[in-house]
């Protein structure tokens, strides 16, 4: 049957409101029945939109209506029934009726009903479910760096989420087992959402100096890696100690001098220098992280030793000196430019000798050629004869040379 319209609102609005409390209970599915309401349960996240749609495969002119958790009328049709502006109507036809609920709050959460007033009723039940946003991580638990080989626990904590979230450390890209220990999940009082907690506890090493803990927050309202916290470690460790030259190649009589490197957190901050079975020469001067050389010599030869202290521990390195003879060095010189010379005087001569060769050849091939061709005609009276016996004598050169043949 066909209810009243717009005129007469609030008798309809009322009155719908009882007998839909009244049959609400007598609810009846009709596997194929054209009149038979279709809706779908949605989720959306706290400040969200969700939009509620009810179809009928048929239409007897009857009108749809939504209503609330509260069995409170939304809409009636393309008619608002309920106050809140929040509430909009997105389209309404003969077998359709949808509308949208804007900036969802936790409280709307539940069952909405969907209503055709047939004889008899007929409704369907779509269930919103509504997402508590997690807010953003925080980490505690490290202020001050920490010596190499201690132990750091951090703790993540996120709140005002629903269902609860759960929580992930990373090192770098690198997902961290939190040593199996299950997030701490609490309610809030009052509130239809929780407070997650997750311990962190790493045995620290010097390479995970300045390295990136990242906690992130892993929920259904949000996209992968949206709500993340990041703590730098800071590790105290001795430092790791190296001499560097200042050249490959130390010769007697010239400056020189060797640095102390020590790689540590913090900076050494003392360097001691000595010479390994003897005392530093006596021309050689420390100079903190230096030890100049102001002329070398052949008795400064040996091995030399740097430790550094950074105030958390020391270590020490070693560095071999051997001072070169410029003078051998020099002749050294001298014989590679020697070697080189001769080698390249050898080959100009080979090229030479291969070039005389070339030349003779080519002269003796030419002669011998002139002279076959010539053979007859030398002894000839006249010129006639000579032709005669030139030509001749290329027959015999040919017959000559088949007979080899």
């Amino acid at each position: 049957m066909a209810f009243p319209s717009a005129p007469s609102a609030l008798w309809s609005v009322s009155l719908l409101t009882v007998l839909f409390a009244a049959v609400v209970h007598s609810n009846i599915v009709y596997d194929d029945d054209p009149l038979q309401p279709v809706t779908s349960d949605e989720t959306v996240s706290v400040g969200g939109t969700v939009t509620l749609t009810c179809r009928v495969a048929e239409s007897d002119n009857s009108s749809l209506q939504w209503s609330n958790t509260a069995q409170q009328t939304l809409y009636f049709g393309e008619k608002r029934a309920l106050r809140d502006n929040r509430i909009q109507l997105h389209r309404s036809t003969s077998t359709e009726l949808s509308i949208t609920i804007a900036e969802v709050q936790l409280s709307d959460e539940g069952e909405y009903t969907c209503s055709i007033f047939t004889m008899p009723v007929r409704t369907a039940r779509a269930t919103v479910t509504v997402l508590g946003v997690p807010g953003k991580p925080q980490i505690l638990g490290f202020e001050n760096a920490v010596p190499e080989g201690d132990k750091v626990t951090l703790t993540c904590t996120s709140t005002g989420s629903k269902p609860p979230a759960k929580l992930r450390w990373y090192r770098g890209d690198q997902e961290l087992d939190a040593s199996g220990r299950p997030d701490v999940v609490l309610s809030v009082p009052d509130e239809p959402t929780y407070n997650v907690s997750s311990e962190l506890t790493l045995k620290v090493s010097r390479s995970d100096d300045n390295a990136l803990i990242t906690c992130a927050v892993d929920h259904p309202s949000l996209a992968p890696g949206d709500k993340r916290s990041e703590q730098a470690l800071r590790v105290l460790y001795s430092p790791n100690v190296h001499i560097l030259p200042e050249s490959d190649l130390p010769r007697e009589g010239e400056k020189f001098h060797l640095q102390c490197l020590g790689e540590g957190n913090p900076e050494p901050t003392s360097y001691m220098w000595e010479k390994k079975d003897g005392e530093l020469p006596p021309l050689a001067k420390v100079d903190g992280a230096f030890l100049h050389f102001e002329v070398l010599n052949k008795s400064d030869n040996g091995v030399y030793l740097c430790t550094a202290d950074n105030g958390i521990g020391n270590s020490q390195g070693e560095y071999t000196l051997l001072v070169q003879d410029p003078t051998a060095m020099s002749t050294s010189s001298g014989v590679d430019h020697a070697v080189i010379g001769g080698v390249v005087a050898v080959i100009v001569f080979i090229l030479l000798c291969l070039l005389i060769v070339l030349g003779r050849y080519l002269i003796r091939h030419k002669g011998t050629y002139l002279t076959h061709e010539a053979k007859g005609s030398d002894d000839a009276p006249d010129a006639d004869t000579a032709i005669i016996n030139a030509e001749g004598g290329h027959s015999g050169a040919e017959d000559k040379k088949e007979y080899f043949i």
